[in-house]
């Protein structure tokens, strides 16, 4: 395995440098100016402003700045924010982690969800518990994010009172308190994130399980006297996550994408609200760093998804 993860580690290289090359283009060529603020601002003279723009490299050519920039990242120099003052990667070090938190707490609600729901619905099809799952499913996945999160507010924090439905990161309070009102402050985001993959999840687990559960292989197993649970857990649902573990992986960039809508309507300190705040000021470094970790997370899950193949089906090598 160690060969194998070696060999893909070296055909992602191109790739990330292809996405970098293209990100940077983008960005570079996009209109504004990050300095804008300051020619318009009189008590700054425009030689300081030129003199700021020289010493960053604004008004070099796209290629000479884009290997600049190359070489800076191998470096570990993620560059300078324009608007907060401070190293790019000093930056996303103090959002990464209430990022990670709401969504690792997500996913894994959804796959608690999904896949047992996903597999009984297969398991008993067109039963009364099937359509019930199917119709909650597909009225889950029909609601985009910042409706349910918005519905929630409603419900738990405004007419009920339950939920806060601004997150703070600075509580006061220490011990069991300070977990309990972060655990509090974080249900409502993961709830909405977590039962909207759930509801897309469930229904792929559905569909890969009817695949399988009327195999051959299947009926024999049957035909042995196996127990219906191990008939299902060993022989039906290892297969069968298959496909699911394809999806799961290439949907886990796009859960960072819905985080972001879901970090503005909480106004959670993270890396979706910190990408938003920089676009609208035009701070490209940290435009460039957070879009650039996106891509590596593509690539990631993707290679840890293959992994999957071959611990979940034994035909697949890795060699």
């Amino acid at each position: 395995m160690g060969p194998y993860i070696l060999r893909r580690l070296m055909i992602a290289v191109p790739s990330l440098l292809g996405i970098s090359v293209v990100l940077f283009t983008v960005l570079a060529l996009a209109p504004g100016d990050p300095f804008e603020e300051l020619a318009t601002n009189p008590n700054v003279p425009p030689e300081v402003r030129m003199a700021l723009r020289a010493q960053f490299g604004l008004d070099d050519p796209i290629w000479q700045r884009y290997l600049h920039w190359l070489v800076a990242m191998f470096r570990g120099d993620w560059g300078f924010s324009f608007v907060s003052r401070i190293d790019v990667d000093t930056l996303i070090l103090q959002r990464l982690p209430v990022t990670i938190a709401v969504i690792g707490a997500s996913q894994v609600l959804a796959l608690l969800v999904a896949f047992p729901v996903g597999v009984l619905a297969a398991i008993k099809p067109y039963s009364w518990f099937d359509r019930i799952a199917s119709t909650v499913a597909f009225v889950g996945f029909s609601l985009p994010t910042f409706f349910t999160g918005v519905l929630f507010i409603l419900i738990f924090s405004i007419h009920l009172g339950w939920l806060p439905f601004v997150y703070r990161a600075d509580i006061s309070a220490s011990g069991w308190q300070w977990w309990w009102e972060h655990i509090r402050q974080s249900i409502m985001p993961v709830m909405v994130l977590g039962l909207f993959q759930a509801a897309s999840w469930m229904r792929y687990v559905r569909s890969a399980v009817l695949d399988v559960v009327r195999l051959d292989y299947v009926v024999t197993a049957r035909s042995k006297g196996l127990s219906e649970q191990v008939v299902v857990l060993k022989h039906v649902v290892r297969n069968a996550l298959i496909p699911v573990v394809t999806l799961v992986a290439l949907q886990m960039p796009a859960v960072f994408g819905g985080a972001i809508v879901t970090e503005q309507i909480f106004r959670i300190p993270g890396i979706g609200s910190l990408l938003i705040d920089a676009i609208l000021r035009n701070d490209t470094p940290v435009i460039m760093a957070v879009t650039f970790v996106f891509s590596c997370l593509v690539i990631f899950f993707n290679l840890i998804a293959d992994v999957l193949y071959g611990w979940l089906d034994p035909r697949i090598s890795y060699r």
